[in-house]
């Protein structure tokens, strides 16, 4: 690094849910950091998603009298990607989420459990959300604890340099401004909680062929970036395959709607009046079916009790002011908007019926009746699952597995849980490898530092 170049203890490239946890740990230590955001409000990921993030054994899910533990949900983790997750991360972002969420409640952020219905692979209810229920509002929240907690955010600073030297320790980076300059920094332990590379249109085309034309409902500032930089930097990269999709992007509207409606006995029909899959293994793997229909798309279509309960979501209450929701008081008047058969239709509405296993093994709780509502989606991807391949304190590893020296990556700068493939992700995998992610790596740093910090 240049002479009289500025120092931080540590820096942390990116400021979504991930560098947030990071850097509000790092303060309830006292040490100090500074977030660099290429952004000029902090957003990424976060802040497009609904913000729920998965937590077992918390205060809050103990206070509601919800039996869970670590090994239950770290179970339903590995048994929603066939038994690909990497264990070291599963077992330790399972049990590091929680310590994060507790004490993000002793800092005041406000969270619930989400009640009514369970997401896809869940077993118990686990998802916790602030009031809002939206990404924007966690975002707010943890953007406002870290603030007061005396965490610095650079914003309007782009990465674009990470120097090293010849023992491949980190010195610092060089962030390009606003006015063009460069401006460097100096650390003792950089932590990359910035970008996976779904808005990387070739690298997508190339590791995602599944999504080579899918809607990409994430941030732009997932270019990438950090798994270019590992490669320069001779690291090891893990589960490139693994991928958040959504099979419920509103379309033309480009919204999401929540999947709760689904799971709650909405159904999924082709334009040729068809079902095509089970909807309740997943909103992930169903992007790739719905993608395989014809014209990429299908109607989501429910009834009266299901659109009450929809319009608790955020996004569906914007989808709907969007004009999104279609109304047919008839089944020919469905088949009309759905542009099908009303035998074909009738045919397959006729399918959903209570208490027995339909032709995909899915169980439902009711027949849907008149007034039925429909929304025409297709299949999305969000965020992509696999990046750096880390340890289970979130050291960046060499190819030989040996850890960097003061290189640490979380979030979507590094492998998931959800292993290689688009079926593995369990809902709220991403803000699970944020939110612990971060949480494990602030503990990290603070031990690597000169002299370390002592945890207990």
């Amino acid at each position: 690094m240049p002479d009289q170049t500025p120092h931080v203890p540590v820096l942390i490239v990116g400021s979504g849910a991930c560098g947030l946890t990071t850097a509000i740990r790092l303060r309830m230590f006292g040490v100090e950091c500074v977030l660099l955001e290429r952004d000029a409000v902090p957003s990424g990921s976060t802040a497009l998603s609904s913000g729920f993030v998965p937590a077992a054994q918390t205060r809050l899910q103990k206070s509601l009298g919800i039996e869970d533990s670590h090994a239950a949900f770290a179970e339903d983790v590995v048994a929603k990607s066939h038994g690909q997750a990497a264990p070291h991360l599963v077992q330790a972002y399972t049990e590091a989420v929680s310590q994060a969420i507790d004490a993000l409640e002793e800092k005041g952020i406000t969270f619930e459990v989400l009640d009514g219905f369970l997401f896809p692979g869940h077993r118990v209810r686990r998802m916790h959300a602030v009031p809002e229920h939206t990404g924007l509002a966690l975002m707010a929240a943890l953007e406002r604890t870290a603030s007061h907690a005396g965490a610095d955010t650079l914003t309007e600073a782009l990465v674009r340099e990470i120097w090293m030297d010849d023992n491949d320790k980190v010195l610092g980076v060089g962030c390009v401004r606003p006015d063009g300059s460069m401006e460097r920094l100096a650390c003792d332990v950089l932590v990359l909680a910035c970008n996976g590379y779904g808005g990387n249109a070739a690298m997508v085309s190339e590791m995602l062929p599944a999504m080579r034309n899918a809607a990409f409902g994430g941030h732009v500032g997932n270019d990438g970036s950090a798994i270019a930089w590992g490669k320069a930097m001779g690291a090891r990269l893990a589960d490139l395959g693994g991928y958040q999709g959504h099979g419920s992007w509103v379309t033309p509207q480009g919204a999401l709607m929540t999947w709760a409606i689904i799971m709650e006995g909405g159904v999924q029909i082709n334009a040729q009046g068809h079902r095509f899959h089970d909807e309740t293994q997943g909103y992930s793997e169903a992007a790739v079916n719905v993608l395989d229909q014809p014209g990429s798309i299908a109607w989501n279509v429910f009834d009266g009790p299901l659109l009450s309960m929809a319009r608790q979501f955020p996004d569906f209450v914007e989808a709907e002011k969007a004009g999104a929701v279609r109304q047919a008081h008839t089944l020919q008047e469905l088949a009309a908007t759905m542009g099908c058969s009303v035998d074909a239709l009738q045919a397959t509405l006729d399918q959903v019926t209570p208490q027995h296993a339909d032709g995909f093994g899915r169980v439902f709780k009711r027949a849907l009746q008149a007034p039925y509502y429909a929304v025409k989606v297709t299949g999305a991807l969000f965020h992509t699952q696999g990046g750096l391949d880390i340890d289970a304190n979130c050291r960046v590893l060499r190819q030989d597995g040996r850890p960097l020296p003061n290189l640490l990556a979380a979030g979507g700068a590094a492998r998931g849980v959800s292993g290689n493939e688009v079926w593995g992700y369990l809902s709220g995998n991403g803000l699970l490898s944020a939110i612990g992610g971060g949480w494990i790596a602030a503990g990290t740093a603070a031990r690597q530092l000169n002299p370390p910090f002592k945890l207990d």
